[in-house]
């Protein structure tokens, strides 16, 4: 695996974490349309945060990502917090 380092003018970094998000129950409703706008939010979210994604997975019931990411970024917690909200707005408009 490539290392990935992150330089400023006093440190060099590589913070990485392994993110696993499951879903409610483990109701195995990450398919299909659900499963490829996951994908693509992911990506967008990462993208917008300057975060790598090293590797990435998304079954039916969970998410896992193996991330890197630079000492001022969020946390993880807060980073699946805004997956999750964004995700939750888009469908529960499609379901009204």
């Amino acid at each position: 695996m490539d290392k990935i380092l992150r330089k400023g003018s006093h440190t060099v970094s590589r913070l990485t974490c392994h993110i696993v998000w499951a879903t409610k129950y483990r109701y195995k409703v990450l398919k299909e349309d659900i499963q490829s706008r996951c994908r693509d939010l992911l990506i967008q979210i990462c993208d917008a945060e300057n975060v790598t994604i090293l590797k990435g997975a998304i079954g039916l019931d969970h998410v896992h990502m193996h991330i890197v990411y630079s000492p001022k970024q969020m946390k993880a917690s807060l980073f699946f917090i805004q997956f999750k909200n964004q995700l939750f707005l888009e469908y529960e408009e499609k379901q009204i």
